[in-house]
């Protein structure tokens, strides 16, 4: 998509805002390209990934990178491990697969494999997803 000046950038600024306005909204980048993550089950996806997180680093929005995670890692997390919890509550403990979590947990998940992580502090028990 192009914005209406003609230049081949397109604008994510109103996808970010309301990821900033979601409670765990975020953006997600791997292999596959990016997802902003802004209302519960509303997400944006595309193949910008550099440019959309340098947008959403620089307006606050949180970030997690794990194209540079070994790829097994990445599979153990994304299949067994929980979904982010973007716009409702999260699941009680014990969280599986088909549970949600606060976007930190998982954050920390990533972080602790390896993947860049912005603008998400360290949940105070960093190690609830292992229990």
């Amino acid at each position: 998509m192009s914005k209406r000046d003609g230049s081949d950038e397109f604008d994510y600024a109103e996808y970010i805002e309301s990821a900033l306005c979601t409670e765990g909204g975020h953006l997600s980048i791997d292999r596959g390209g990016f997802t902003i993550h802004y209302a519960r089950g509303a997400t944006l996806s595309g193949y910008d990934c550099d440019h959309v997180k340098a947008c959403c680093i620089a307006a606050g929005l949180p970030v997690i990178d794990s194209r540079t995670v070994p790829f097994d890692d990445v599979v153990r997390l994304a299949v067994r491990g929980p979904m982010p919890a973007v716009g409702e509550d999260p699941s009680p403990k014990p969280w599986h697969a088909f549970s949600y979590v606060p976007l930190a947990v998982l954050a920390e998940a990533y972080r602790d494999a390896g993947a860049e992580v912005f603008n998400i502090a360290a949940p105070a028990d960093a190690a609830s997803l292992r229990e």
